[in-house]
């Protein structure tokens, strides 16, 4: 589990496939009201506030976006009591939770630096490779491979590549692009095998 501050009144947490495993939990469970999804969320609450001192005093709402291969991103915001909710309505220690759900058929990652994204496009030509769009934002680099790139590779074999030189990418695609900078808009792996690698 990974957990990120967002803002004052937002966390987002990381869960790979494997951790849900360890849970026991499927995304159909996310829908259900089940002891387990709320383990897993008391768990979310607590682990924010001990790392990130995030205090959950009345209602919130949770997103919640499946990667495929990769696993799920949680999007946790503290609402404000006075705004829309009667304070006097909530029992201490009870939360109240707006669930949202949305998959997502792209793969979406992260790498610390350039020289990892280097790396990456070595081994992702040797697959046949060779689209994606490549962003920076805040230091950091971040590769998408749309639905349409996904159809003729092998996606564990991509995903287990990827894993190897970065991380599922758990800021939004669009606040990168809102606020990143678009380094290689089209066929990014491409281009930078024909730069790094076929220098003459």
């Amino acid at each position: 589990m990974r957990l990120e501050r967002l803002a004052i009144d937002k966390f987002k947490v990381f869960l790979t496939y494997d951790d849900m495993d360890e849970r026991g939990i499927t995304k159909e469970d996310l829908w259900q009201d089940v002891p387990k999804v709320h383990d897993l969320f008391r768990d979310m609450m607590l682990e924010a506030d001990d790392e990130l001192g995030f205090k959950i005093d009345g209602p919130i709402a949770v997103e919640v976006f499946a990667m495929p291969a990769q696993g799920m991103v949680f999007i946790i915001t503290k609402g404000d009591p006075a705004d829309e909710y009667d304070a006097e309505d909530y029992e201490e220690g009870f939360i109240e939770m707006q669930l949202t759900l949305d998959e997502t058929d792209e793969v979406f990652y992260e790498f610390s630096s350039f020289e990892d994204v280097i790396g990456l496009a070595s081994r992702l030509h040797a697959i046949d490779m060779l689209g994606g769009e490549l962003h920076s934002y805040q230091t950091r680099f971040y590769l998408k491979f749309n639905e349409a790139e996904l159809e003729e590779v092998n996606e564990a074999a991509l995903i287990a590549i990827l894993s190897e030189f970065g991380s599922p990418a758990t800021t939004s695609f669009h606040r990168i692009c809102e606020y990143g900078k678009a380094l290689m808009p089209a066929q990014a792996i491409e281009q930078l095998y024909r730069i790094f690698y076929l220098k003459t």
